[in-house]
């Protein structure tokens, strides 16, 4: 048997990439030492990412249908062998949302998933998507389970699951984000699978068995917090919310070796309103 080798997986909100490296996002990269890296809200064209990463990475892209807004990427050292970018039904449009693809790593195929979940409003048609793409998510993630014992789902999910994943839950409990109906459906992600699990709004359903990799590694504490508004001293303060995940099978939860969020050392310093989740998986 072969000695594990560890991955470095990330995955970071960039709110808008380009933007992201003129305020100093390569200078992160080239000493973070990832290999596999996961982005949302790219915002930007396939051609922008091959200037600003150069040919040192492959580069997989799935831009939204509407010009500069969302997009998802996955950008690696090695190649992946396959690719995917469909979610839910035909008419659905998740373009710029969700992105599949995988990887060989030491011997075992990785598969991982690059999305960026609706951010949603109360009583609007935006809700009704990002419920829609909830939907469509818990569909997939057990056909991704059967296709590789190692799966992982990296991204922006837009929702604090748990009262420890927002500073201020009380005053949140009635906002998007921290919904109890959005958050059913982490408390099935993460259920026991196949058992029944009464969601926090008290809806039934069964459970999918993935892990919260970030909750795992840090236990029962508040945060730690992956994005702070841009108003007032919220980071300062960290006043956040955690929203950026890695939602995992059991079987690559279990190589788990490092979590950590690359929080910027000051407000001034940060090129996202969102920090990096950084992942070292020995497979």
């Amino acid at each position: 048997m072969s000695s594990p080798a560890t991955v470095r997986i990330a995955s970071v909100n960039t709110n808008g990439v380009r933007a992201a490296f003129r305020k100093g996002m390569g200078d992160w990269l080239d000493g973070a030492g990832i290999d596999i890296l996961a982005l949302q809200e790219v915002r930007a064209a396939t051609s922008d990412l091959e200037e600003l990463f150069g040919p040192d990475w492959d580069i997989l892209h799935d831009p939204a249908t509407a010009k500069g807004r969302a997009g998802v990427a996955l950008l690696s050292r090695a190649k992946a062998s396959i690719h995917r970018v469909e979610l839910g039904a035909a008419e659905f449009d998740s373009a710029g949302r969700w992105l599949e693809a995988d990887y060989d790593v030491n011997g075992s195929i990785i598969t991982v998933v690059s999305t960026y979940v609706h951010s949603g409003a109360v009583d609007t048609p935006k809700q009704v998507e990002k419920y829609t793409f909830l939907e469509a998510m818990s569909e997939r993630m057990p056909q991704l389970a059967e296709h590789s014992e190692y799966a992982v789902v990296l991204g922006d999910l837009n929702v604090g699951h748990r009262e420890f994943d927002i500073k201020n839950w009380k005053g949140n409990v009635k906002n998007a984000g921290f919904l109890p109906q959005e958050r059913a459906y982490f408390d099935r992600f993460f259920g026991a699978k196949g058992e029944q699990v009464t969601g926090v709004d008290g809806s039934v359903g069964k459970g999918l068995g993935w892990v919260d990799v970030g909750r795992a590694w840090a236990g029962e504490v508040d945060g730690p917090y992956t994005w702070w508004s841009q108003r007032g001293r919220a980071f300062d303060n960290d006043t956040g919310w955690r929203l950026d995940y890695h939602v995992a099978t059991p079987a690559l939860a279990g190589t788990v070796v490092d979590y950590r969020v690359d929080r910027a050392a000051s407000h001034a310093e940060r090129w996202s309103d969102h920090a990096p989740v950084v992942v070292d998986y020995a497979i």
